[in-house]
């Protein structure tokens, strides 16, 4: 019987990605490559039913692919797996326009390089993840960077719920003055207010400028924080630690 040569054969896989057979010993085996180099062994049939996966194909959000390594999608309970759960929620944040549109805080928001590849940010996230009591986490990336637009492992730190809430700015809530000031009608007079890190606002006052009650804010803010990082020392990373000691309210928030 005559041997068949199939190389130079191209196919579809499901997701429209072309493949090229680029060896071929018999139906059984074989060998393919994906337009941007990928080369997976194969049978014919399967690379007939387009049935081959190319692990390098940014599926999701046209950005991030899952890459080859021992990080799964799902866990063993058939659940998503929490690394993959944050991974594409990261890439959401970053380039889904429709959450942009709900959340324009996001719109300009980056995903480095590395974490494009679901293995390199499923790794980080093994080696950085920590729980404290029953306290949900939340991976943050501008309280070591402030302002910072890029996720990376240089910018991003896992926090807990109740430090992570004191740097949310509800810009929707804020009106026209700066952060922690509004303006009573009543009485005339600027006042400040800051959320008390139990999830109850606090009266910080009235003041005879918009200048004053920023500064009582800011004050109160710049402590709060510091009282919470000095409550939480021993259970967060040391670079969290720092980055809360340091921070500082300005005039721009």
């Amino acid at each position: 019987m005559k041997k068949v040569d199939r190389i130079g054969e191209v196919n579809y896989n499901t997701y429209g990605l072309a493949m090229k057979i680029i060896e071929y010993s018999n139906c059984r085996n074989m060998v393919v490559q994906f337009e941007n180099g990928y080369i997976a062994p194969t049978s014919y049939q399967v690379f007939k039913q387009g049935q081959i996966t190319n692990p390098y194909f940014k599926s999701i959000f046209n950005q991030g692919y899952l890459g080859l390594g021992t990080f799964k999608t799902d866990n063993k309970e058939g659940r998503k797996s929490k690394e993959y759960h944050a991974w594409t929620h990261m890439l959401e944040r970053c380039y889904n326009e429709n959450f942009q549109e709900k959340q324009p805080t996001y719109k300009e928001c980056l995903v480095c390089k590395e974490w494009l590849n679901f293995q390199n940010f499923a790794q980080w996230h093994k080696e950085n993840y920590y729980k404290i009591d029953e306290q949900k986490m939340q991976m943050d990336k501008d309280i070591l960077l402030k302002n910072n637009k890029i996720y990376s492992s240089e910018t991003c730190v896992f926090v807990p719920q109740n430090i992570n809430s004191l740097f949310t700015k509800r810009q929707n809530h804020r009106g026209n003055y700066l952060i922690g000031v509004g303006w009573h009608k009543r009485d005339n007079v600027f006042y400040a207010s800051c959320s008390n890190g139990n999830g109850k606002n606090k009266s910080l006052g009235y003041y005879g400028t918009e200048l004053e009650a920023f500064q009582a804010y800011k004050k109160y803010k710049e402590n709060l924080i510091k009282q919470i990082a000095d409550k939480y020392k021993d259970k967060i990373p040391n670079k969290l630690y720092e980055a809360l000691y340091k921070y500082e309210v300005e005039i721009t928030d």
